[in-house]
């Protein structure tokens, strides 16, 4: 098998990995283009300065020992193709993406060959050519295997920018079912020592500003959404729970794919939950940037979430005793909490406000969307002019065009004529 054979399958197997969201296009016609898109699993993802980055995302093998029941790469698929690199052949392949400029970095993970510890020392390799023989300075993002000797971890985690270690279901009880060659503990053991090692580093750094830096950009993890029965409320709390404890960058969620028609998965005909994918992330990014906790936004009587009104208007249409909100007094915590104000219009409003009075006028050129904060702020004490606050209103400026009709009651029509009158006299009427 040639070295672009195992590209094409080894970057197709890597796809179901939500760390990174997009990939690259051929891009085929005539005359010459102008740079280049290729399809072998180039993503994007982005540094802490906001930079977009181009990664080649890819498996060092698609081989596993394991047989996780909602993966395509399962030891059970005898269907699917099998390859894997040497750590010779993808350090090379990386570097000349590089010098084409197709990449600025790698994304890799792998299926467990023999075993997880046989596994890393591949890999470890592979950003050993990288770093010390290759020079290779770029975005370097590796998945941790769990049950890999923390000492491997460690030796990895200083050549790599960001490690992550799949936690993949949302309880041990579904892992149990759906991936019983893994368990709870085997997964959050090395996050806990990642997260160890990398406060054990941020200490180093500050007596010995040359000491070498362990996995800088931090950690993440990834969980499938929709294989397991488990609730909304149940990831969000598992999300927070993450967060406190192993200081994590990111929680990324993925819809599940049917690639197996295992009965204990949902049927193959169904449809990806791609907007409960878009839900969780909204609710990330409420834990993450909005000082929200997990049971503000859900709790048991309410597990799931509204699949019309996003997780932050949801919240303020229940909680209408808060508003409205007054512009010139309020808290950076409490602008947060208005549907239309994010973090960067609540720190505007916060700096002008220091200069005079703001109005409506003035909140718009900030930042704020006003078609959804309008119903929740006031200035100085006053609502915009002409603005009625109804239920509908608000239902209608904070529901995606064309959705409002889901939250109305079906119309009905309308009569003059009152209930329980005889149709003869209905009729008797009508001649008159």
């Amino acid at each position: 098998m040639d070295l672009m054979e195992k590209l094409t399958i080894l970057s197709d197997s890597a796809k179901y990995d939500a760390a990174c969201t997009s990939s690259g296009t051929d891009r085929s016609g005539k005359g010459s283009v102008v740079g280049s898109a290729v399809s072998y699993g180039i993503c994007h993802t982005f540094t802490s300065d906001g930079r977009c980055v181009s990664l080649l995302k890819v498996l060092f093998s698609n081989a596993c020992i394991y047989d996780c029941k909602y993966c395509v790469n399962r030891v059970s698929n005898h269907r699917a193709r099998r390859a894997s690199f040497t750590p010779r052949e993808l350090a090379d392949l990386t570097l000349a993406f590089y010098r084409r400029n197709y990449i600025e970095g790698l994304f890799l993970s792998s299926g467990v060959v023999r075993s997880p510890d046989h596994t890393s020392e591949l890999l470890l390799e592979t950003l050993r050519l990288l770093r010390e023989e290759m020079g290779f300075g770029g975005y370097i993002h590796v998945k941790a295997i769990p049950g890999t000797d923390p000492r491997l971890l460690d030796a990895i985690g200083l050549l790599a920018d960001r490690m992550s270690v799949n936690i993949e279901l949302p309880s041990q009880k579904s892992l149990l079912t759906l991936a019983p060659d893994k368990s709870k503990t085997d997964i959050l053991k090395p996050m806990r020592h990642i997260a160890d090692r990398r406060e054990e580093n941020r200490n180093e750094l500050v007596k010995y500003r040359k000491a070498p830096k362990f996995v800088p950009a931090g950690q993440s993890t990834q969980m499938v959404v929709g294989a397991s029965p488990e609730s909304d409320y149940q990831i969000l709390h598992l999300t927070e729970s993450l967060y406190r404890s192993y200081q994590l960058k990111r929680v990324f969620f993925s819809a599940y794919i049917p690639v197996s028609d295992d009965r204990n998965l949902p049927s193959p005909d169904t449809k990806p939950p791609l907007l409960r994918e878009h839900r969780l992330y909204q609710a990330d990014w409420l834990l993450r940037f909005y000082h929200f906790t997990a049971s503000e936004i859900l709790d048991e009587a309410h597990p799931n979430f509204n699949p019309v009104l996003d997780p932050k208007c949801n919240w303020a249409v229940n909680h209408m005793e808060l508003f409205p909100v007054e512009i010139m007094r309020a808290r950076e915590e409490e602008l947060l909490r208005v549907p239309g104000i994010g973090p960067r219009s609540a720190k505007r409003i916060l700096s002008a406000r220091r200069a005079g009075r703001l109005d409506f006028k003035a909140l718009s050129r900030l930042g704020v969307v006003m078609k959804r904060a309008q119903y929740f702020i006031t200035c100085s004490g006053k609502l915009p002019e002409g603005l009625r606050v109804t239920d509908d209103a608000i239902l209608r400026a904070l529901t995606p065009a064309g959705t409002f009709e889901l939250l109305s009651p079906a119309p009905e029509q309308l009569t003059l004529i009152p209930e329980g009158i005889p149709a003869e006299e209905v009729r008797l009427c009508l001649k008159a």
